[in-house]
Formats: C-alpha cells, sequence, structure tokens
C-alpha cells in the first residue's frame, strides 16, 4: 500500500464538505433565517470542498491505463 502524504488542499476540501454536511444537517433552521441564501451557502462551500479534492494530484497510481 502507498503511504503518500496529502496536500493541505486536500484537508481543506474535505473541511470545507464536513461543514458544508453539517450546514446540510440544519438546512431547515437556516432557510428561516437566510432564506434562499442558506442554500446558495450550501452549494458554494460543497462546489469549492469537491473542486479542491479533486484538483489535489497526490500520489499517481501503479495501475496500468
Amino acid at each position: 500500500m502507498n503511504n503518500a502524504k496529502r496536500s493541505p488542499k486536500f484537508w481543506l476540501g474535505n473541511a470545507l464538505l464536513a461543514v458544508s454536511l453539517i450546514l446540510l444537517f440544519f438546512l431547515g433552521s437556516l432557510w428561516s433565517m437566510l432564506g434562499n441564501w442558506a442554500m446558495g451557502l450550501w452549494m458554494i462551500l460543497a462546489g469549492v470542498g469537491m473542486y479542491l479534492v479533486t484538483t489535489d494530484s497526490g500520489a499517481s497510481s501503479s495501475m496500468p491505463d
């Protein structure tokens, strides 16, 4: 197994995805406070988190194409 270190971008992306998951659990109460902005905030957090996770190159795979 390859024990490659992950970059800080990967961990920041995972943190943003965790925050967006927590925000999703409380979306009902946030919706009453923020309105449509609550959904926009969730989409931005999830989108940026996914971007950071997927752009992290990490270790290259040793499997053939």
